[in-house]
């Protein structure tokens, strides 16, 4: 690619920024196309604007001097040109899709506002800034406070709110909160923690509907016929890939954005990357596979034809800092199959925990709460899936510090 090629990157969230900043520095500038009106930030780190803990401009990512605010609307493949709201078009050589995603909405009673088309007063979703400083703006001591979903968002958007003063119940469908990445152990764990800061957790609790009156929310029920009162209510249930765009310009797409090892779409003139994209089956919503992507396409749209994106093994890790701590990290396969050598340390009264799961003389999965010294140790293990040393029990596995 030469220098005077158009490339035009569509999301300001953290693939898309650090793919910008990446072709900056190889040479190839790039228009980045940002819908929020705020400054690019780090996603990961609003619990932590929300439970006061930073300012949003500490979370700010470094911005790129060819940032244009608007909301793409259609893509003109033929053309090769994107149309924003505005009716701005911009053209473009090579375009790139860092679309991110969405926030999943439950269908629930009562959800959406039938006059204003839009969430009643009082509920959010916990996805963007806009959504973090709303709910920044409402939460107060002894506000009542429903957060639906017990996933890695739940749990930290629980956490926060209980950190401002708010009286959380959360409401899980599942059996344990955060079952994707955390084995019974740890998740019982994680919910200890959470019943310290005095919230209240229900798990295998189907919410139902949204009661509100005069357009404001006033309680939640469940499907078992109980009703909790609420003032707040936060809807974290996950999120799915933003493929809008990408399905109406006709371009191959089913969890996510189909894209192959030099990361192009169905269309060799676009690629994706992050939470939109879908690598051999996979779509990782996670920051690392994000950055690895952005790297990759970065060096191939700068002339390095070798480059490949060959997938990532991408370990989970929450931090939640402050004054009650907890640091936790899941990898791979935690549940053994039969056959499996599984070993674990577990300290109650410390509230720490850690599980190994070995396959075939290979780590194969594991999951770690509270003190993570082991986990970089543990992570370049099975990030590099090479046979085990077989001199020295599996314990060190657990027990050597090998950086975090």
């Amino acid at each position: 690619m030469t220098s005077n090629e158009r490339v035009v990157v569509i999301g300001s969230g953290l693939a898309g920024v650090h793919l910008a900043r990446r072709l900056g520095e190889l040479g190839v500038p790039a228009t980045l196309v940002g819908e929020e009106e705020h400054t690019p930030y780090n996603r990961v780190l609003l619990a932590d604007v929300l439970a006061g803990r930073y300012a949003p401009e500490v979370i700010a990512l470094p911005a790129p001097p060819r940032l244009t605010r608007g909301r793409v609307v259609r893509i003109d493949r033929e053309r090769r040109a994107v149309h924003l709201a505005d009716g701005t078009e911009i053209a473009y050589d090579t375009l790139v899709l860092a679309t991110g995603s969405n926030p999943v909405l439950p269908p629930l009673r009562g959800l959406w506002d039938p006059e204003r088309h839009e969430f009643p007063d009082g509920v959010h979703a916990f996805r963007t800034m806009d959504d973090c400083l709303g709910l920044s703006k409402a939460v107060r001591p002894g506000v009542r406070a429903v957060v639906i979903g017990g996933g890695l968002l739940g749990v930290s958007a629980s956490r926060a709110l209980a950190q401002r003063g708010a009286q959380v119940v959360l409401a899980q469908q599942g059996e344990r909160l955060m079952e994707r990445q955390l084995d019974p152990s740890a998740s019982k764990l994680v919910r200890r923690h959470l019943a310290e800061l005095g919230v209240e957790v229900h798990t295998e609790t189907r919410v139902r509907a949204v009661r509100s009156v005069g357009g404001t929310v006033r309680s939640v029920s469940l499907a078992d016929g109980y009703a909790l009162d609420a003032d707040l209510v936060v809807i974290a249930c996950g999120v799915h890939p933003r493929v809008g765009l990408a399905q109406d310009a006709g371009l191959a797409v089913h969890k996510g954005v189909i894209v192959d090892e030099e990361l192009r779409t169905s269309d060799p003139h676009i690629h994706a990357i992050g939470d939109c994209a879908q690598f051999e089956g996979t779509v990782y919503g996670l920051a690392t596979p994000a950055l690895e992507q952005a790297d990759v396409l970065a060096e191939l749209l700068a002339g390095d034809t070798g480059s490949r994106y060959t997938g990532t093994r991408a370990l989970t890790r929450l931090t939640l800092a402050g004054q009650d701590f907890l640091d936790l990290a899941a990898f791979g396969e935690p549940d053994p199959r039969p056959g499996d050598d599984v070993i674990q340390l577990a300290d109650a009264t410390r509230g720490t925990y850690r599980k190994v799961v070995v396959r075939d003389d290979r780590l194969v999965g594991g999951v770690l709460v509270g003190e993570l010294g082991t986990v970089g140790a543990l992570a370049r293990a099975w990030e590099g899936a090479e046979p085990l040393p077989d001199n020295g029990p599996l314990l060190h596995l657990l027990t050597n510090d090998g950086g975090s």
